[in-house]
């Protein structure tokens, strides 16, 4: 029943992951954002096992010393959601309910636009449906104040050393104080190692060539939270035009992007919902 880090091989790639409660529990997959790791979900995990499920929390592309390509094309959100498929499959997990916040969310649209045989449920956290994003992006003025960091986070040295400059102050800055000090000191730490920062930026590197991701069929519930400064209310309200299966939309007051850190009950009540409802 307790916790294994698990060492799972895709290809020539090896991923992380934590896994958690019971063995025969159904699966649910966790896929953190950027700059964090599986550890973001330290506070939620407990909160699904102790309801019988058995957790899988993934170090993700990148993020995984093992897993660590150089290319930006690796980091396509396509691969991604392929690479999530294949990883699912070497951990013998046929299908399961997806969880993704930030980034992790972006994978978990796409593993469910284009595998939904993967995805029983899915839980989008923070970031909405690619399109909605984009589409709030490209005509909302304050949404594109929000996203104003990505051009930063798009030039190749300069982000990286901007970020890990003075003890990575303006790293740790992005967290605010919703989130612990030592899991934002292990963050660090992880971004720190040689290449690992520039794989988690290759992400948003990636973004230029990325496919439309298709609308979603499963039942979707989207958690969004009023004081999150990425992503504003005109790309959260508009998720909604692309899912096509049930969809809930679950607005959390008063707390900020970080949510799996700020407000895992709220979070693990929303996922536990949504996965009995399937």
């Amino acid at each position: 029943m307790s916790g294994q880090l698990l060492r799972v091989d895709v290809g020539d790639l090896t991923f992380d992951v934590r896994a958690d409660g019971p063995d025969d529990g159904r699966p649910v997959l966790l896929l953190h954002g950027f700059p964090e790791t599986s550890a973001s979900w330290a506070a939620v995990t407990p909160r699904l096992t102790e309801a019988g499920l058995r957790t899988y929390a993934v170090d993700q592309l990148g993020y995984s010393p093992g897993a660590r390509p150089s290319d930006v094309d690796s980091y396509a959100v396509t691969n991604l959601a392929q690479v999530t498929a294949d990883l699912m499959t070497a951990m013998d997990v046929p299908v399961a309910d997806v969880v993704g916040h930030d980034w992790g969310a972006n994978v978990a649209w796409a593993l469910a636009a284009w595998h939904e045989d993967r995805v029983r449920s899915l839980t989008a956290v923070s970031v909405p449906h690619p399109t909605a994003f984009t589409t709030a992006w490209r005509s909302d003025p304050e949404q594109q104040e929000r996203s104003a960091y990505i051009r930063l986070f798009w030039q190749q040295g300069k982000a990286e050393e901007v970020l890990l400059a003075d003890d990575a102050r303006r790293l740790r800055r992005i967290f605010g104080d919703a989130v612990p000090s030592e899991a934002v000191d292990e963050y660090v730490a992880v971004l720190s190692a040689p290449g690992a920062l520039t794989a988690a930026l290759n992400w948003y590197r990636a973004m230029s060539s990325s496919t439309p991701v298709d609308d979603v069929p499963v039942p979707t519930t989207y958690v969004w939270s009023d004081g999150d400064v990425a992503i504003g209310r005109r790309a959260a309200e508009g998720c909604a035009e692309y899912v096509t299966g049930d969809y809930r939309f679950v607005e959390l007051a008063g707390v900020s992007h970080w949510i799996p850190e700020q407000a895992p009950e709220q979070l693990a009540v929303a996922v536990l919902d949504r996965i009995a409802s399937t």
